[in-house]
């Protein structure tokens, strides 16, 4: 493989089970007539180079496969064919909160996710940093997650994650929760990452966050690569969906 291609995703497909006809227990599946379950394409076929230093952009309408891919890439899911490559550490930010454990303080969270990262020493100075650009208190840092905002801890996850010293940044779906303030900031994080030559996979349904982060982008449907391009030609072509 090309030493400067980080991520090959190679015909990678991806399906599910679904429930079919509404088995919920062993006597619906006893009494039922019907294959009770069937299977569900979610990626198909799926092929794509990431270069080292690369932004791509991934766009789709909800359903076309975005955030699996991310996962699959991620070794979250893996795919039924096919095959991914990544050559690099990673810092994903999948979900609002993902990683996150509620019954924890914020500041318990910190050093959890820090350890477990491994990348980032567990000093006062790393969690500082942490809390100052969190730009949460003591006392909330002090409280269960359990009892924060969606706000509070869309702040402690990104914070936590942009933190983390990896050579690749994903990003699904999440700078749209939160006050435009913070969402401002992550924004200039971002860029400031892009600069020191990271990888940064975006996933977005905001075509203008697409244009400014990445370089390149690619569109699913359906669970299949339709369109690739730079990032302006796809956020043009997305836009056209609606």
């Amino acid at each position: 493989m090309d030493s400067d291609i980080i991520i090959k995703v190679e015909n990678v497909h991806v399906s599910f089970w679904q429930n079919n006809v509404g088995v919920y227990s062993i006597k619906d599946l006893i009494t039922q007539h019907k294959m009770p379950f069937k299977t569900k394409t979610i990626l198909n076929n799926i092929s794509v180079d990431v270069r080292r230093g690369e932004s791509l952009g991934i766009v789709g309408r909800n359903g076309s496969g975005k955030s699996t891919l991310l996962r699959t890439i991620a070794g979250i899911i893996k795919p039924d064919k096919g095959k991914i490559t990544v050559n690099g550490t990673f810092a994903p930010i999948l979900a609002l909160g993902a990683g996150l454990e509620s019954e924890l303080t914020g500041y318990e969270n910190i050093s959890l996710l820090l350890a477990l990262y491994g990348r980032v020493k567990v000093n006062s100075n790393a969690i500082e940093s942490i809390k100052e650009f969190s730009e949460l208190s003591d006392e909330v840092l002090c409280m269960p997650v359990k009892q924060y905002s969606s706000g509070m801890v869309a702040r402690l996850a990104f914070s936590i994650s942009l933190a983390n010293e990896s050579d690749i940044l994903i990003i699904d779906e999440v700078l749209a929760v939160g006050d435009q303030g913070f969402q401002a900031k992550c924004m200039d994080k971002i860029f400031q990452i892009k600069a020191q030559g990271k990888t940064i996979l975006f996933v977005s349904h905001f075509p203008e966050y697409v244009a400014k982060i990445c370089n390149n982008a690619i569109m699913l449907d359906h669970g299949e690569l339709i369109h690739r391009g730079t990032s302006e030609e796809i956020a043009e072509n997305y836009r056209q969906l609606f």
